[in-house]
C-alpha cells in the first residue's frame, strides 16, 4: 500500500472539506447579512412601486425578510396588504378608484428560486414560486360607473414603475394554498357577506415587462389562473338546509368552471321537517353531477360581481319535493314568487345564454291528512335547453322571453313534451306552457291520485294529452285536449280505524254511468275539446297553479262538469245519510233483542 499517495490524498481532502466549509460559513454569514440588511431595502423599494403602482392606494408591510442567495429562496413574514380608506375616497372624486379593495394577511410569503445572478447580471427578477400559505384575503366590491367599460389591462403600464431597477419581472406561478376569502358586497344598502374557507388559487405566469400590459393574451398580467375548492358547506339562515359542493374546479384561460356535485340537504327528515317547522312547507332535496360552465367572463365576475357564462350543462341528478299535509297550512301569499320573479330578485346580475339539462329525476310527494297515505308523482329522465336565462337589468336586456324546452317520461312512462316562456319583463309575470303526453297506461297515475284526490283509475289508455295556455300571476287561459279510451275511475273512502282505503262501489258505478265519459272522441265520434279559464288564489304556487289549471281541462274533458259535480256530492250525501239509517235501524233491532230476552 502506498501510504505517502495516501497521506497526499488526505491532505487533498482536507484541503477539499476546509474550502467547502468555509464557503458555507462564508454563505451564511452572507444570508444572514443580506437579511439583516435587506428588510429596510426591500421594504423602502416594494412599498414604493406598490404605492406607485395604486396611485399611493395601498401599503404593504412585513414582519422579517429571511434570503439565502445560495439556493435563490427567500421568505417574508407577517405579511399585510392594507388599502388606505382616505386615499381611496379621494381617488373616487377623481374616477380613478377601482371597484374592488382587497385586506391581505398572511404568517409566511415564501419566494421560491428567485435566480440572483439574472438580477445582477441581466436585471431580471425571475421567481419559480411564490407561496401565500393560508392567506387571510377580503375583497370588498363597490360597482362604480366609470368603471363600467374598462378592460382588464391597466391604464398605465406597471413596467413603468419598475424599469428602473428590473428589464423584467416575472413569477411563474403564484400559489394561495388553504386561503380564507371573505367577499363583501357594498352595492346593496346592507352590505351582505360571503366567506369560504380552504380555498386554494394558482395564478400562472405573471408578466411585467415592455410589452405585457398590452398583451390582450393576458388579463391582470397573467397567462391563466385556477380556483379549487373541495367539500364546500354552507348552512342556510333558516337553519333547514345545507348547500355542498364537491370539486369546485376554474380555469380562467378555458373560461371553465366544473363542480364534480353539488347538492341542497335538508337537515332534517321527512317526518321531522314539517313537524320543526310548526306547518306544512315543501321539503326539497336536490343533487346534481358534473355542473359544467362555458365561456364564463371572469373579468366581470372580479369587477362587477356578474355571472356571465356562454353555456351550462348538467350531465344527471335528482330533485325531491315533500310536503306532509298532516300539519296545519301555512297560508302566505305566493304572488311574486314565480321562477322568472324570483330570479330578477337574486343579489348576482346572472345571464346564461344556454342550459343542458341531460337525465334529472323530479318526484313530488305529499302525505295526506285524509287518506293516511303518501302519493307520489315523478318525471323520469328530465332533459331538455333552456335558453336566455337572464337578470339583467332593462337597459341590457335585449329578449325578455326565457325559455324552456324539456322532454320527459311521466311515472317513468308517458313521454311528456313542454314548453315554457317566461317574460321577465311583463308587470304580471306573464308566461305560457305548451305541450303534450302521449301513450300512457292511466293506472300509473294511482300512485297520485288514490292517497290525494281519494280517486282510483281502474283502467285508462291515455293517448294524447295535450294543452295550450297562456297565463300571469292572476288567471290562465287556453285549451286542453284529453284523447282517451277505455276510462273507467273508483271513488274511495278511508277504512274506518285502519290506514287503507276502500272503494265505494255504488257511488263509483253511478259516476261511471252517469258521468264520465268512458272515451274521448265518443263512439259517435265527438270530441270534447276543454277551455281553460281558471284564477289563481294568492296562496296558490306556482306548480300548484299549473296543475290546477290543468285539472280544470281533464275534468271538462271526462265529463265532469261543475253541474255533476254538484251531482255526485249529492249523491254521496244521500248515501251516507241511508247508511247512517241503516246504522241507526240496526242498533234499534239490537235493543229491542236484547229488551225482548
Amino acid at each position: 500500500m502506498n501510504f505517502k499517495a495516501l497521506f497526499k490524498n488526505k491532505k487533498k481532502w482536507k484541503w477539499i472539506f476546509g474550502v467547502l466549509v468555509f464557503l458555507l460559513v462564508l454563505t451564511g454569514l452572507a444570508a444572514w447579512y443580506v437579511s439583516s440588511k435587506i428588510k429596510p431595502f426591500v421594504q423602502r423599494e416594494l412599498a414604493a412601486v406598490v404605492k406607485k403602482a395604486t396611485n399611493g392606494l395601498y401599503d404593504i408591510r412585513f414582519e422579517k425578510v429571511m434570503v439565502n442567495p445560495l439556493t435563490g429562496n427567500a421568505s417574508l413574514t407577517e405579511v399585510s396588504l392594507i388599502p388606505d380608506t382616505l386615499v381611496y375616497k379621494k381617488l373616487i372624486a377623481q374616477r380613478k378608484a377601482p371597484n374592488n379593495l382587497y385586506f391581505i394577511r398572511l404568517q409566511k410569503l415564501r419566494i421560491k428560486r428567485f435566480h440572483p445572478f439574472r438580477i445582477y447580471f441581466d436585471k431580471k427578477l425571475d421567481v419559480d414560486l411564490l407561496l401565500f400559505d393560508r392567506p387571510q384575503i377580503t375583497m370588498v366590491n363597490k360597482s362604480l360607473s366609470f368603471n363600467e367599460n374598462k378592460p382588464p389591462q391597466p391604464e398605465q403600464s406597471p413596467y413603468d414603475y419598475v424599469k428602473k431597477i428590473f428589464k423584467s419581472v416575472q413569477v411563474n406561478t403564484i400559489d394561495f394554498k388553504n386561503a380564507s376569502f371573505k367577499y363583501v358586497n357594498r352595492n346593496g344598502a346592507i352590505p351582505e357577506t360571503d366567506t369560504i374557507s380552504n380555498i386554494s388559487i394558482t395564478l400562472k405566469d405573471w408578466l411585467i415587462d415592455s410589452a405585457s400590459a398590452k398583451d390582450k393574451t393576458r388579463f391582470y398580467l397573467l397567462k391563466d389562473a385556477y380556483v379549487y375548492l373541495n367539500n364546500y358547506i354552507y348552512a342556510t339562515p333558516d337553519s333547514m338546509y345545507y348547500i355542498k359542493a364537491n370539486q369546485f374546479e376554474f380555469s380562467a384561460s378555458q373560461k371553465k368552471l366544473n363542480i364534480k356535485e353539488f347538492s341542497l340537504e335538508p337537515r332534517y327528515s321527512e317526518k321531522d321537517f314539517a313537524k320543526v317547522n310548526g306547518y306544512a312547507r315543501d321539503r326539497y332535496s336536490l343533487k346534481l353531477n358534473n355542473i359544467d360552465f362555458y365561456g364564463i367572463n371572469l373579468f366581470a365576475y372580479i369587477k362587477n360581481r356578474e355571472l356571465i357564462a356562454d353555456e351550462m350543462g348538467i350531465a344527471d341528478g335528482t330533485l325531491a319535493v315533500f310536503n306532509d299535509n298532516s300539519y296545519p297550512k301555512l297560508l302566505k301569499d305566493k304572488t311574486g314568487k314565480f321562477p322568472h320573479q324570483l330570479l330578477q330578485k337574486i343579489g348576482i346580475h346572472t345571464t346564461v345564454k344556454k342550459i343542458k339539462l341531460n337525465k334529472l329525476n323530479i318526484s313530488y310527494a305529499e302525505f295526506d291528512k285524509q287518506s293516511g297515505q303518501r302519493g307520489q308523482i315523478n318525471f323520469k329522465n328530465t332533459s331538455g335547453i333552456i335558453s336566455n336565462v337572464t337578470n339583467q337589468p332593462k337597459v341590457k336586456r335585449k329578449n325578455p322571453i326565457i325559455e324552456a324546452n324539456l322532454e320527459s317520461y311521466l311515472m317513468g312512462q308517458g313521454k311528456l313534451n313542454v314548453n315554457f316562456k317566461f317574460n321577465v319583463l311583463a308587470p304580471k309575470a306573464d308566461f305560457s306552457y305548451k305541450g303534450q303526453l302521449v301513450n300512457m297506461d292511466g293506472r300509473q297515475l294511482n300512485y297520485i291520485t288514490k292517497p290525494l284526490a281519494m280517486l282510483m283509475i281502474k283502467s285508462c289508455l291515455i293517448r294524447r294529452f295535450a294543452f295550450d295556455i297562456s297565463a300571469n300571476e292572476e288567471v290562465a287561459k287556453g285549451k286542453v285536449e284529453f284523447i282517451y279510451n277505455d276510462l273507467s275511475i273508483g271513488l274511495m273512502k278511508r277504512h274506518e280505524g285502519g290506514q287503507r282505503l276502500r272503494r265505494l262501489g255504488i257511488l263509483s258505478l253511478l259516476a261511471n254511468a252517469m258521468v264520465i265519459y268512458s272515451d274521448n272522441p265518443s263512439d259517435d265520434g265527438k270530441l270534447t275539446l276543454a277551455t281553460v279559464s281558471y284564477e289563481r288564489k294568492p296562496t296558490n304556487s306556482f306548480f300548484n297553479f299549473i296543475w290546477r289549471s290543468l285539472f280544470q281541462g281533464v275534468k271538462h274533458s271526462v265529463g265532469l262538469s261543475k253541474q255533476k259535480e254538484m251531482e255526485i256530492k249529492r249523491y254521496v250525501t244521500k248515501f251516507e245519510n241511508m247508511k247512517d239509517d241503516r246504522e241507526r235501524r240496526r242498533m234499534r233491532r239490537e235493543l229491542r233483542l236484547k229488551a225482548n230476552k
